[in-house]
């Protein structure tokens, strides 16, 4: 009896662990039609979320560099240059977190796209451990580009708003191709929280936070997306 118990817990354990490199297989050449993020959405929607959501993919070549950039200006500018995982931002994360839930903030593009991707919302280490998991792979197996092409096509830019294109069309009535710089910071300045952030009309905040955005777009520069 034991010895049964102990094969079919290792069978889980090694489930649980291919399971994860066989779905960023499939997502380095198929773009999903679902997320993790997104289901969750629609079968416990927050307050605001839309009868209908919006989205509308978009390869990367048919996105403003403006919104690329900006992207990675505003939510991890080492993205062209880590593996996926900002270790000094983690390390600060559970020195000042308590012991059961984990403060917001730390993660990488290659992270967040991992969460969105492949997860459901949830504060805890474990979920956290796994979203560890699934960005390695992500990581090893997919380039730069990929990684920053599926996080700009399911990223929610408002309620029920998934992805650049949907935002770009929804916000400024133009395709993502066309999004000028100050627009990209708009929409990248709502994606710590779209719920209560919307890129037009602009607040104090999304004024500010979209000039500081240009700031680092300038320094980064265009030549940053030849890394991808």
């Amino acid at each position: 009896m034991f010895a049964r118990l102990k094969r079919f817990l290792m069978a889980l354990v090694l489930l649980a662990l291919l399971i994860p490199p066989v779905l960023v297989i499939v997502g380095k050449y198929l773009n999903p039609p679902l997320w993790g993020w997104q289901i969750h959405r629609t079968l416990y929607p927050p307050a605001g979320y839309p009868a209908r959501a919006l989205h509308q993919w978009q390869p990367l070549s048919a996105i403003s560099p403006h919104a690329q950039l900006a992207v990675i200006a505003s939510e991890d500018q080492l993205f062209t240059q880590h593996y996926g995982i900002d270790i000094n931002a983690i390390l600060t994360i559970v020195k000042n977190s308590g012991t059961n839930i984990p403060r917001r903030g730390g993660s990488t593009i290659t992270q967040q796209t991992a969460k969105n991707l492949f997860l459901f919302p949830s504060r805890t280490f474990l979920r956290k451990g796994v979203e560890f998991y699934f960005t390695l792979w992500m990581e090893w197996l997919w380039d730069k580009s990929r990684i920053l092409e599926i996080y700009l096509n399911i990223a929610e830019f408002g309620p029920g708003i998934y992805g650049i294109e949907a935002a770009s069309q929804a916000y400024f009535r133009i395709p993502a191709a066309h999004l000028s710089a100050q627009q990209a910071a708009q929409l990248a300045s709502v994606l710590p929280n779209p719920y209560k952030i919307q890129p037009t009309p602009m607040s104090k905040y999304v004024a500010q936070r979209s000039r500081w955005i240009r700031r680092q777009m300038r320094q980064l520069g265009l030549q940053t997306l030849d890394q991808l």
